[in-house]
């Protein structure tokens, strides 16, 4: 999860990342999600085109500053040998939140390394305000970067109905994400308190959120949902879709000296990097396993950057 951005005119801005959680067993309910429960309009409240307007000015500002760059990283941002091995254990292998007393709090933690072990099937629900076209825009998205994620990683990722995924999308605005409780249960069976909360109380402070889920103490996911704002211009919200689909895959935390990067609270870049590709090709290198510790994990990942940059400083 991403802290509020710092930037003076945009205090209290933030992207809310991954947070991994144990999920307990719990028997599949087969009904299909309800993308717009019958307590909410299918046109957008006052309260939501408000919403809009906000996250309108808000892209158009980070723009003006140069930010949310879509190139990818150039001549001006290197990657090092030495950066790409901090980089990856800060992101990879620390949590950024923990949870205490059913919230989730800002906190470094040491932790394992976290991946999927098995396909990976994504399925989108969009509530029923979203508009015809921004579905087309966002489904075509979301299967182009479905399939990059799949060659990046090596792991089978395709796109299926929502309640067939395992990872799960959610576009919707705010009164469909508000009343989205009872679907999100169905959705994700053993959901845990917190994370319902999280997702249904979403503040504006939030630009979006990612939790990845693992069945008792394994660190291999097992299923994961991930909850983007319908309000969002087109930038912010393909933003998002690169970052919290990325951040599903295992990559859970963000890092001030990761650049170019979008796991980085700055945010100078709004779509995924060349240096955050080189982080998901070591995530999954089979060298590598789930539940590994940074003692363990980083002399393996020395060798892959090695490896990936042909031994470069």
């Amino acid at each position: 999860m991403r802290r509020p951005w710092r930037a003076s005119a945009l205090a209290g801005l933030a992207l809310l990342g991954l947070a991994s959680c144990d999920m307990p067993e719990a028997p599949v309910d087969s009904t299909p999600p309800r993308a717009r429960p019958e307590t909410v309009p299918a046109m957008p409240s006052a309260e939501s085109r408000a919403m809009a307007a906000h996250f309108g000015r808000v892209e158009a500002e980070l723009r003006e500053r140069g930010l949310l760059r879509t190139d990818g990283g150039g001549a001006d941002t290197p990657v090092s040998r030495r950066n790409l091995v901090e980089n990856f254990v800060r992101i990879a292998l620390y949590d950024e939140y923990v949870a205490h007393s059913g919230m989730l709090v800002a906190e470094q933690t040491e932790s394992r390394l976290r991946r999927w072990e098995q396909p990976i099937r994504m399925g989108m629900v969009f509530g029923a305000a979203v508009p015809a076209a921004q579905r087309r825009e966002d489904r075509a998205n979301i299967v182009g970067y479905a399939r990059r994620l799949s060659r990046l990683t090596g792991l089978p990722i395709r796109m299926t109905a929502p309640e067939d995924a395992n990872f799960h999308i959610l576009i919707l605005n705010e009164d469909e994400r508000r009343a989205f409780g009872p679907d999100l249960r169905r959705l994700v069976p053993g959901i845990d308190r917190t994370a319902e909360l999280t997702i249904t109380g979403m503040p504006r402070s939030t630009f979006c959120l990612v939790f990845a889920f693992s069945k008792g103490n394994s660190s291999s996911y097992s299923r994961a949902v991930a909850v983007i704002r319908a309000e969002h211009p087109d930038l912010l919200r393909l933003s998002c879709l690169h970052e919290e689909l990325a951040q599903g895959m295992g990559l859970a935390n963000d890092s001030p000296a990761a650049r170019p990067s979008i796991f980085n609270d700055d945010e100078e870049f709004g779509l995924l990097t060349g240096h955050d590709e080189l982080l998901l090709r070591i995530l999954y290198d089979r060298r590598l396993r789930p539940g590994m510790t940074e003692r363990d994990a980083r002399p393996i990942v020395e060798q892959i950057v090695d490896e990936l940059l042909g031994g470069e400083s």
